[in-house]
C-alpha cells in the first residue's frame, strides 16, 4: 500500500511533470546559447532547444490528460515555465539586437499581459475563481511561439530563408495584437470580482 508522500512523490515524478521540468531546464539552455558570442551554429542550437522546450507545452497537457496525471505541482509549473520561456527569450533577443525599434513595443506589450494576467489570475485564484484559458489565447500562445522560433534563427535564419527576421518580427506584432486582445478579455471577465472584493 503506498505512502501519502510516496504518491506525492510518484506524481510529482511522472511524464506530464518530467516534461514541464525539461521546459524548465530549457530556459538557461536558450539563454546561454543566445549570449553565446555571434555565430549561426549557437543560433540553430537555441532554436532546436526552443523548439523541443515549446513542443512539450502541447505534449504536457495532453499526457496529463489522456494518462491521468494532472496534479497541483504540474498546474502550478506550466503557465510559469511557459512565461519564463518567453520572456528570458524576448530578453535575450532585445539584449543582442534581434528585436529593436518599434518591435520593441510588441515585446513590452507580451511581458507586460503576461505579468497583469498572472497577477490577476492569482488574486482571483484566493476567490476559487477559475479562468479557463480561451481559444484565441491558445492561438496567441501558439503565434508567439512560431514567431519567436523565427526570430531566434536571426541572421543564421537568413541564409536559410530571406527576411527570416522581417517575418518573426511581422509575427511577433500580430501575437502582442492578440495578447492585447485576449489580455483584456481576462480582464473583463475578472472585472467583476476585483470590484466586488474593493
Amino acid at each position: 500500500m503506498k505512502t501519502v508522500s510516496s504518491l506525492g512523490r510518484s506524481k510529482a515524478f511522472n511524464l506530464a511533470n518530467m516534461l514541464t521540468y525539461g521546459r524548465l531546464a530549457a530556459v538557461p539552455a536558450v539563454v546561454g546559447l543566445l549570449f553565446w558570442p555571434e555565430d549561426h551554429w549557437s543560433r540553430w542550437f537555441a532554436l532546436a532547444v526552443f523548439a523541443l522546450a515549446a513542443i512539450t507545452d502541447y505534449l504536457d497537457g495532453y499526457v496529463a490528460r489522456t494518462f491521468a496525471q494532472q496534479s497541483a505541482l504540474g498546474r502550478m509549473l506550466d503557465p510559469i515555465a511557459d512565461k519564463l520561456l518567453v520572456a528570458a527569450t524576448l530578453l535575450m533577443l532585445v539584449a543582442d539586437g534581434t528585436i529593436k525599434g518599434w518591435a520593441l513595443w510588441a515585446a513590452i506589450v507580451i511581458l507586460c499581459r503576461e505579468i497583469l494576467v498572472s497577477g490577476l489570475r492569482e488574486f482571483l485564484a484566493e476567490l476559487k475563481v477559475s479562468v479557463p484559458v480561451s481559444r484565441v489565447a491558445k492561438w496567441k500562445t501558439t503565434l508567439q511561439l512560431v514567431a519567436l522560433g523565427f526570430l531566434i534563427a536571426g541572421p543564421a535564419g537568413e541564409t536559410v530563408l530571406p527576411n527570416n527576421t522581417l517575418i518573426g518580427t511581422i509575427l511577433l506584432w500580430i501575437a502582442a495584437i492578440l495578447t492585447i486582445y485576449t489580455g483584456w478579455d481576462y480582464f473583463k471577465n475578472g472585472i467583476h470580482h476585483l470590484v466586488d472584493e474593493g
